[in-house]
């Protein structure tokens, strides 16, 4: 996905074979145009793309601050790729490193598969996600040369096997597709979460076991600069079911708690 001069410019692989779609902001409305295979599977779903189902009048007034974040953001809306592996590959890429990495990792992954997106695009060298037909019987030494150990590209081969099965997930129930996809070995709550956000638009999901996510929670709710887990989602219950949106609020809000002591460390590519 890119960002040119405010529009969204989105390469994908549908069922129906690789599409690439634009989008636009026109007045009060997204205007969307489309290009290959896809290019009508896309148009079709923009709306749920961009939001269009996420309906939080409900959400509740329980914390001052977080109200208030709530009204400024208010035209913010929980997008929905419904792409199961295309949000799973990334994940997996982050378990356990930083965002840099995990992003060069992508990158360097996608960029090895080499497959231009289709539509007037080649100034923006905009390439598809990776297929996973393929991904599947790649070695061992094209993940390597991307800084991705044996276990994490096990989990991507072995998701990319069973891609099909994840593929339904998107016109599931949302707790039965959640269900599925912690059926793959490797992919744990953390990464489910993290899944459900992009891919199925949930905004209720809590991503249990980020580096960082339990101490915004805990400085923007509670005031206390470091939180655990089990306390980020006890300040979190309230919020249910837009749990997920209330970690996006805080986010966009740029509050932080004070940092001490060392950062974490990069690894060094090998």
């Amino acid at each position: 996905m890119r960002i040119v001069g405010g529009e969204v410019v989105r390469a994908t692989r549908t069922p129906d074979g690789p599409g690439t779609e634009l989008l636009r902001r026109v007045g009060d409305a997204i205007e969307v145009r489309a290009w290959g295979p896809g290019g009508e599977w896309l148009c079709e779903r923009a709306p749920v793309l961009v939001g269009g189902n996420d309906d939080h009048a409900a959400f509740p007034d329980v914390h001052g601050e977080v109200t208030s974040w709530h009204r400024r953001f208010f035209a913010a809306r929980t997008p929905c790729s419904q792409s199961v592996w295309e949000s799973l590959v990334p994940t997996v890429l982050e378990q356990k490193v930083t965002g840099t990495e995990a992003r060069y990792s992508f990158g360097a992954l996608v960029r090895h598969a080499n497959v231009a997106a289709p539509g007037p695009f080649e100034h923006l060298r905009l390439l598809l996600p990776l297929d996973p037909v393929e991904v599947a019987g790649w070695p061992s030494h094209v993940f390597h040369a991307a800084n991705v150990e044996r276990k994490r590209s096990d989990v991507i081969r072995r998701a990319a096997g069973v891609a099909h099965r994840l593929a339904e997930i998107a016109e599931m129930p949302l707790a039965d597709g959640l269900a599925r996809l912690a059926t793959v070995p490797g992919i744990g709550p953390w990464s489910v979460s993290e899944i459900a956000q992009t891919a199925l638009g949930d905004a209720d999901a809590v991503s249990v076991g980020d580096y960082h996510l339990k101490n915004w929670v805990s400085w923007a709710l509670a005031g206390t600069p470091r939180g655990t887990d089990e306390q980020m989602v006890e300040l979190l219950h309230p919020f249910r079911p837009f749990r997920g949106r209330v970690l996006r609020l805080i986010a966009m809000s740029g509050v932080r708690p004070p940092r001490y002591g060392p950062r974490l460390t990069i690894q060094p590519r090998w």
